[in-house]
């Protein structure tokens, strides 16, 4: 379990709750409204990689990832937990034993194929998809979508829930842009959720994510 206490902070960030939500971030991209980082700018032979990491070992990977100068993202997010009778907002992985790569076919291969990687890392599969060998290759998410999920996840609001499709009733073509208040930017499919409206962005095949409640002159229709 991540708290605040040992996070990651990034190096001359005095604000202990300006926190390495991003991982491998630049300080100021962090829970901005303003889009991602500049390391997360569009490059044509990159795509974003979907891995899983063996249980336990997330820092493991990151250390891996750093050192092959490989861009990544960690998605985390706020929960509250009760600990010895005391409520406490507490830091943890969004997506347990994922881990987001940001990098060219080649590279990706080469750090799948390192011995380092065995047992440690694996491709997330597109089990909707087949190649033309009959088998699901390893999952990509599109840039802007990725880019959507990245500033959603990297603003500091413990009410960013994982949902469950049966749980969003969607309005019909009703894409949105959050316009105003802690979500400003987000956009994605607005929708009720748990009886409140909220803003879902899909990352197709893996999950959904909502926004905290949104009222409705917060949103305008795109």
């Amino acid at each position: 379990m991540i708290t605040l206490a040992n996070v990651n902070v990034p190096r001359g960030n005095t604000n202990p709750h300006n926190i390495g939500f991003t991982s491998n971030v630049i300080p100021k991209a962090i829970g901005s409204q303003t889009g991602v980082s500049v390391r997360y700018e569009y490059t044509p032979n990159k795509q974003w990689y979907v891995l899983r990491v063996s249980y336990g070992r997330i820092n493991k990977a990151k250390d891996i990832l750093e050192k092959k100068n490989l861009d990544y993202y960690l998605p985390l997010h706020y929960i509250i937990k009760t600990v010895n009778n005391k409520r406490k907002r507490i830091i943890a992985p969004l997506l347990p034993n994922l881990l987001f790569v940001y990098a060219e076919e080649t590279m990706i291969k080469m750090l799948m194929d390192d011995k380092i990687s065995i047992g440690l890392l694996s491709f997330y599969y597109n089990h909707f998809v087949k190649d033309r060998y009959g088998k699901n290759p390893p999952l990509t998410v599109e840039f802007n979508i990725m880019a959507q999920f990245i500033d959603l996840t990297s603003i500091l609001n413990e009410h960013i829930k994982l949902v469950d499709r049966k749980a969003c009733n969607f309005k019909s073509g009703d894409y949105v842009r959050v316009i105003n208040g802690d979500f400003k930017g987000i956009e994605g499919r607005v929708a009720r959720v748990y009886g409140q409206q909220r803003v879902v962005v899909e990352l197709n095949g893996l999950c959904l994510v909502a926004t905290a409640y949104i009222p409705t002159p917060f949103i305008e229709r795109i």
